[in-house]
């Protein structure tokens, strides 16, 4: 379980990573993130802003909690991304059954409307939280090359949770 713990971590740790960086790099990207938070109906009027840096917070947190390689650090990692998903996961399924057309701004300028496929992607990352809790209280890894190879193929995966507009895109043709 040891190495569930450490893809799970480079998974979640790269996905949240891309998905502040996406949010906090410039005045422009930040002020759409704040107004899907508003669209989203989430938060109206001026307590979008609050809820916006508590969810940026949030994925900072996950980030930092991901990287510490102590056991309560992943799972206090692991909840923290829990909890954070399911909010998110709650908040897409209330746009998607209003048939409203909220852009996803999750990873930065998508114009891709939030649909089915984003709560998809929510679930499967609400999955690998849980997933890592469960693998969080093991023994570190005894084979540290394996414990790498294992790192790399979540941040690999985590990548391709940040692409997944695109990836979704692809497989409708």
């Amino acid at each position: 379980m040891q190495y569930v713990d450490v893809a799970c971590r480079l998974l979640l740790l790269t996905t949240f990573a891309l998905a502040l960086a996406s949010k906090v790099t410039s005045r422009t990207a930040w002020r759409e993130f704040v107004e899907s938070v508003r669209a989203m109906g989430v938060a109206r009027g001026a307590a979008a802003r609050p809820v916006a840096v508590a969810a940026a917070v949030a994925e900072a947190l996950v980030v930092v909690l991901a990287a510490i390689p102590l056991p309560w650090a992943g799972t206090a990692a692991f909840v923290l991304a829990a909890g954070l998903l399911a909010c998110l996961t709650v908040a897409v399924v209330r746009v998607v059954r209003r048939g409203a057309a909220v852009s996803c701004r999750c990873f930065g300028a998508s114009t891709t409307p939030m649909g089915v496929q984003h709560v998809v992607r929510n679930l499967v990352l609400l999955a690998v939280a849980l997933l890592g809790l469960a693998g969080a209280s093991a023994p570190q890894p005894a084979d540290l090359a394996l414990a790498a190879v294992v790192g790399v193929f979540g941040a690999i995966a985590g990548l391709l949770m940040s692409r997944w507009d695109d990836l979704t895109a692809l497989l409708r043709g």
